[in-house]
């Protein structure tokens, strides 16, 4: 018999550890292959699911004899059915969302972002060209309707998809065996349990185990999962039949070397937490220069390209919005005057970018001569904090200004303040340059941005909020994560917590 078969028909506890992953690898990446094809086609039937109801709900509201007498506002406002709720529609449905990545492998095929951007490109295929046969008015009306319709099905069935797999079902995707996850990385370091804790919440996964950077020493919480060190891959990966491998910590080239090596001959995939997990704003990005790769730590603060484009929004939107609100205004004002002595706007000096000081303006809530008063009060502030500066009930403020402070409504002078480009509609709260003085080195970083009418601190918590380290971090990370959809999302949530009246005072 030739050594090779000699090889093979070996008894398997003489087989090298590689050549046994080696065979067995066929099986692990078919059980991968099984999985992503089972993901693919479990959404695509759960979008086609989400646009058949979606289209028999906008069927139905069209044939309801209660809309008869609305007859031309749902023609309107409701598309129509045929090329809009047929088929062109569900493939239209269908390749958006291909395009934009929402059937992606980890976690995008739940990223809202995503699956709104593949709805409003599916909508635009359809929809472009009534454009030129129906005009532009009715079209973008249809338009508005179907992306929402769309996207709130979509999301709704995708949530119900995604509540399902994680808490309903035990098993994976048509019946192949549980994912088996090993761990590389110290047990006892609490950012790795968090890893483990994140990964085990999902019922498809199984952590087998941990292997440990240096040889275990046999102490701490988790060493009663530790199955060896990084040595011991080749035999780990032979006994327990590991799909996938997960880097939480630091290893040397030698180790990565072997792991690679391991996880590719078994047929298994690495995957690596990233070594900035800790710093939310941290995107790592591969770039190439001279032939040589390297990871760009791209951190995505205002730069000059995003402060045009959120420069342009606030002008516009501020714009309209002191448009449509002024009968409002020209109320508030006269309310004021009817109710106490004084002017309607207060202006305040507040410290904006860089540091740099502006005129604040606001609906005067207090009685005039109230900043002359804020000295006897002091001890009445609730926040312990000089910098934070908040009374309930306090006794300065006028009766129409409680209601005012009340609803926030306020702060509407401040959309003269983004147009004058002192303020953004969201951005971190100005704060009063006497408070600079007190301000260490990290506190800084929240003056990188214009401040905000609104922002992340205020759709926290707003005055409920007292701690001034979390009232930095907070801005600090609006900061760092802006984006357009961080901003939708902050105004979006804007008037929630106005309307629950939290904190506001």
């Amino acid at each position: 018999m030739s050594g090779r078969f000699a090889a093979v028909n070996k008894p398997l506890w003489l087989v090298p550890p590689r050549v046994v992953l080696q065979r067995r690898a066929p099986h692990t990446l078919l059980m991968h292959a099984l999985r992503s094809t089972a993901r693919v086609l479990l959404l695509l039937a759960v979008d086609a699911g989400a646009f058949l109801l979606a289209r028999a709900a906008l069927s139905a509201l069209q044939e309801s004899h209660r809309l008869e007498s609305l007859e031309v506002a749902t023609g309107w406002v409701l598309p129509r059915l045929g090329s809009h709720g047929g088929w062109q529609l569900g493939v239209s449905l269908l390749v958006g969302l291909l395009v934009s990545g929402a059937y992606h492998s980890g976690d995008d095929w739940r990223s809202p972002r995503r699956l709104v951007s593949g709805v409003l490109l599916a909508v635009s295929l359809v929809l472009w060209r009534d454009l030129w046969l129906r005009g532009l008015a009715p079209v973008v009306v249809h338009y508005v309707t179907a992306v929402i319709g769309l996207s709130a099905s979509v999301m709704a069935g995708r949530y119900l998809l995604d509540l399902f797999v994680a808490r309903l079902v035990r098993i994976s995707y048509f019946h192949s065996p549980t994912e088996r996850v090993l761990l590389v990385g110290d047990p006892d370091d609490p950012a790795n349990q968090k890893v483990r804790e994140r990964l085990a919440r999902h019922g498809v996964m199984e952590i087998v185990g941990w292997l440990s950077p240096q040889v275990p020493t046999g102490s701490g919480q988790g060493a009663q999962d530790v199955l060896g060190s990084v040595d011991d891959l080749w035999s780990v990966l032979q006994h327990n039949a590991v799909d996938t491998v997960v880097l939480c910590g630091l290893v040397d080239d030698a180790q990565l070397k072997l792991l690679l090596e391991a996880v590719m001959s078994a047929g298994a995939r690495l995957l690596g937490v990233s070594r900035n997990d800790r710093i939310g704003w941290v995107r790592p990005s591969p770039v190439s220069y001279r032939s040589l790769s390297f990871m760009e730590l791209t951190v995505p603060s205002l730069r000059a390209r995003q402060l045009w484009v959120k420069r342009a929004v606030d002008l516009m939107a501020a714009g309209l919005g002191l448009l449509l609100i002024s009968p409002l205004l020209t109320l508030i004002s006269l309310a004021i005057r009817l109710d106490s002595r004084g002017p309607v706007f207060f202006a305040q000096e507040r410290v904006g970018r860089g540091g740099r000081t502006f005129r604040m303006l606001k609906f005067r809530t207090m009685r005039v001569g109230a900043d002359a008063e804020k000295a006897k009060l002091a001890h009445l502030n609730t926040s312990g904090d000089a910098r934070l500066f908040k009374i309930p009930n306090d006794p300065r403020v006028t009766r129409v200004g409680a209601l005012l402070r009340k609803w926030s409504l306020d702060e509407l002078p401040q959309l003269f303040n983004v147009l004058r480009g002192d303020m953004s509609l969201v951005g971190p709260r100005p704060f009063f340059e006497s408070d600079l003085a007190t301000y260490r080195e990290h506190h800084f970083g929240r003056l990188g941005a214009l401040p905000g009418i609104t922002g992340l601190w205020q759709v926290s918590g707003r005055s409920s909020i007292t701690d001034f380290e979390e009232v930095v971090r907070l801005d600090c990370e609006y900061i760092h994560r802006w984006s357009l959809w961080l901003d939708l999302e902050i105004l979006l949530k804007t008037l929630p917590a106005v309307m629950r009246r939290t904190g506001a005072y």
